[in-house]
């Protein structure tokens, strides 16, 4: 699934959402049993939207009431400040982490920071100086940047001392605020200019700065290169960020061939204390595929 399309199925655009009116879902007693995970699980608006209802606030409770310590919104900065506003203020109420959203540079494939091009890396150093302001508003630390396309009429170390150039300045901007932009290698397509982790751990110790890391996306990682466990090893002290999806089908855990009790119990055994999002569809739909996905996560993280 592309990004793109995964963004719209997962409702991400701002007018879909709306503040006022009557809950559709209530927040469980104080007093009641909630799951408790070991790894912070980060779920997406749409994934328990039959249970909770379209209302944001509510679908983050729902999460919440699940035993998910944290929610990522790809969509975050397209949607209206007092939106943004009310779902930071709902996380902090809740005690959950807000894990990535996307800078908006103009798409995968637009104003490619391989080019070298004023325009394109103005546009993108924008989407960071905007994105300074969404994040405090959600207390937000990560966000993701896809460079964009390759500049197939430049020689391949000449768009990678421009990806670096480019990333360097949108460090100086983030790092200030504690900030940290993560960089994920994709799947989607073989003109995608960021495709495989060594290659992002290249691009990462060259921008050298703690605001440009990497988001090792399991999903895509596993259809280019395989050898998750070993891959993420040799990469580890740049990785900031994980996403999760099986493959095929990028669905929840347990629908397809990679082995996530394992990669989760590796990911605990390293000590990771970040954000793993859920960045995938349901295997089934309505709230028998909503209590799936669930119900595949407390199988999966059970390796204690």
């Amino acid at each position: 699934m592309k990004r793109r399309s995964f963004i719209q199925k997962t409702a991400l655009t701002s007018g879909a959402i709306s503040l006022g009116g009557t809950f559709s879902y209530a927040e469980k007693p104080a007093n009641a049993m909630i799951h408790k995970f070991n790894l912070k699980y980060a779920p997406h608006l749409g994934m328990f939207k039959n249970h909770a209802g379209d209302d944001p606030i509510d679908q983050i409770n729902f999460m919440a009431d699940q035993g998910f310590t944290a929610f990522e919104d790809n969509g975050m900065m397209k949607r209206d400040i007092a939106v943004q506003t009310k779902m930071g203020e709902t996380l902090a109420k809740r005690g959950m982490t807000m894990g990535v959203f996307v800078v908006d540079k103009g798409g995968n494939m637009a104003n490619t920071l391989a080019a070298g091009k004023k325009e394109y890396v103005d546009i993108f150093l924008d989407g960071c100086s905007r994105a300074v302001e969404v994040a405090k508003r959600v207390n937000a630390k990560w966000m993701t940047v896809v460079p964009g396309g390759f500049e197939r009429r430049l020689p391949t170390g000449v768009q990678d001392a421009n990806v670096i150039e480019a990333l360097k300045r949108g460090a100086e901007i983030l790092e200030p605020h504690g900030l940290v932009m993560v960089l994920e290698p994709l799947s989607d397509s073989p003109d995608l200019y960021l495709q495989h982790s060594d290659q992002t751990y290249m691009i990462c110790k060259g921008v050298d700065s703690p605001s440009c890391k990497i988001l090792f996306d399991i999903y895509h990682l596993q259809k280019t290169e395989g050898h998750l466990i070993h891959n993420m090893g040799l990469t580890w002290d740049e990785i900031a960020y994980i996403q999760i999806g099986d493959n095929p089908g990028r669905k929840e855990p347990t629908t397809g061939e990679i082995n996530y009790k394992n990669v989760f119990k590796w990911i605990h055994e390293k000590g990771f204390d970040g954000v793993l999002g859920m960045e995938h569809g349901n295997s089934k739909e309505g709230k028998v595929g909503e209590q799936a996905v669930i119900d595949a996560y407390k199988q999966v993280d059970a390796f204690l």
